[in-house]
Order: structure tokens, then C-alpha cells, then sequence
């Protein structure tokens, strides 16, 4: 281009519509390829695993065992001395399953929790029984914590998460926009006001309205706004410190990072290592 060219087009809006091409073209490519390598193959890679019983038992010895080797993965072994113990363990997740290896010889009760991880409750489901005919040691698995019925694949949570992120920092893009005028204060008491309302929309709409699951609503409606509120003052921030491009940070945290390694999709202990 020839410099008298060059300087029109640099005074012209051209310039930053050319700029912001390249960065929604990147940003595409960075969106899909973070959601692809997060979730597109989840594969264990280390599982913790409950352990009632002795871990000298020999059947739930091969079992953990036999286990590993189905999964190409560690099974780590957190041992507790009862049953109770264990499923407190589960609902907390600090643990994704529970071995119990009490129940009678050559024989091992392998207890699963779909709503804790539906991914990894699934991988460890279609292992067990196989792994158990190899081994020889008779497995039944039960699933302690299903999944509510309206949200059979453990999804839900994820989306409404997702758009109270997305919301959250859309609304405080909208904010900066239209009312630019606001005071540091009247912001961030927009923000909030956005975040409660959006939160209360979001719980009764996937409870009340689709039925599809049967929240405590009252603690979700205020994670959901805290969540939203969160989101959108990440956005704040950046624009005070960056200003007209605050968006590429924001979406590089909130949504590039933060929803594929949340754990929400896909159970963390089934993600790539780094994002785990």
C-alpha cells in the first residue's frame, strides 16, 4: 500500500474493523479449539477412588488392579474406615467412587455418583463389570447419587453456569455502552441489580418453568447472581486497567479457561492435565 494510502487508512475506520476481523477470527479458533481439547475426548487420567475395607483384601486388590489397567490410569486410594465416611467423601467430591470391599468374599460393591461426575460415573460403570469378569471377582455396581430426571446427562448445572458468566459480563459490556455515565458506585449497583435479577430468572426458569431440575432455590438463585455479579465485575476491572479491549481478557478468563476446566461438562478427573 503507498504511504499516502497507508495514512488515510489508518485515520479511517478501516483500521480497527480490519483489527477487530483478525481478533474475532482468532477468538473463533481459540473458542472452539479450548471447548474441542477439554471435552471432545474425555479420558481418565487419575480417579479418586474410596476405598471400606482392608486394601490387602485380595479380590478388591485385583479389582483396583484390574481397574487401572481397563483405564490406562492411577486409581487413587483414599481409605475410609465406614461406609458413611465414604459417601460424606462423595458428596463433597473429594472422591468420584467408593470401593467396598466388605461385603462377602470374592466379591466387591463398587458405588458410583452420577450427579457428582455423570462422565466419570459413566467411564467407571462400563468398566467395572468387565474388569470384574477378567479378574474374577463378582462386581455390582450402584449408583448412590443419580442423576435427577429431567437432567439425565448431568448437563444442566453446566449451561446455567454458562450463561450466568456470559450474561454477567454481556450485561457489564451493555453498562459501559449505553451508560457510561455512571458513577464507579451506581455501577456496580447496576451490576448487582442485573445479577440478582438474572439469577432468580435463570433458577426458575430450569426449575419452575422446564422442570428439569429440582434446585434448593434460594441458594441457587444467590450462587447464580454471585456468579453473574463475578462475571461482570472481571469485565469492569478490565476495562478500567485496558479500556476498549477488556473483552479479549475477559473472554480469554471466563470463558476460553474457565468454563472448559470448571469441571461442569466434563468431571475434571477425565480432563487434559492442565486443565484439571
Amino acid at each position: 500500500m503507498p504511504p499516502r494510502g497507508w495514512a488515510r487508512f489508518k485515520e479511517s475506520p478501516l483500521l480497527p474493523a480490519a483489527v477487530l476481523v483478525l481478533i474475532l477470527t482468532a477468538a473463533a479458533a481459540l473458542f472452539a479449539g479450548s471447548y474441542t481439547y477439554s471435552m471432545a475426548d474425555p479420558t481418565p487420567r487419575s480417579i479418586p477412588t474410596g476405598l471400606v475395607g482392608s486394601p490387602e483384601q485380595p479380590e478388591g486388590r485385583r479389582f483396583l488392579e484390574g481397574m487401572e489397567k481397563a483405564l490406562d490410569t492411577a486409581v487413587r486410594i483414599h481409605p475410609y474406615d465406614t461406609a458413611a465416611e465414604a459417601r460424606t467423601a462423595v458428596a463433597e467430591q473429594r472422591v468420584f467412587a467408593v470401593v467396598d470391599v466388605r461385603r462377602g468374599e470374592r466379591a466387591v460393591v463398587l458405588d458410583l455418583s452420577a450427579a457428582s461426575g455423570a462422565s466419570v460415573a459413566e467411564v467407571l460403570a462400563e468398566a467395572a463389570p468387565a474388569v470384574g469378569r477378567r479378574t474374577g471377582v463378582a462386581v455390582a455396581v450402584r449408583d448412590v447419587n443419580p442423576l435427577q430426571e429431567g437432567d439425565p446427562r448431568g448437563l444442566a448445572i453446566f449451561y446455567v453456569s454458562l450463561a450466568a458468566v456470559i450474561v454477567g459480563f454481556v450485561g457489564a459490556i451493555q453498562l459501559s455502552v449505553h451508560a457510561r455515565a455512571l458513577t464507579p458506585a451506581e455501577r456496580i449497583a447496576c451490576t448487582a441489580a442485573y445479577a440478582l435479577l438474572g439469577g432468580f430468572a435463570i433458577a426458575a426458569t430450569v426449575d419452575w418453568l422446564l422442570g428439569a431440575l429440582d434446585l434448593p432455590f434460594v441458594e441457587s438463585w444467590l450462587i447464580l447472581a454471585l456468579t453473574m455479579f463475578a462475571s461482570g465485575m472481571v469485565f469492569t476491572m478490565f476495562n478500567t486497567l485496558v479500556g476498549r479491549w477488556a473483552m479479549l481478557p475477559t473472554w480469554g478468563l471466563m470463558v476460553l479457561l474457565g468454563n472448559p476446566s470448571s469441571g461442569g461438562a466434563v468431571s475434571w478427573p477425565l480432563l487434559p492435565s492442565r486443565w484439571a
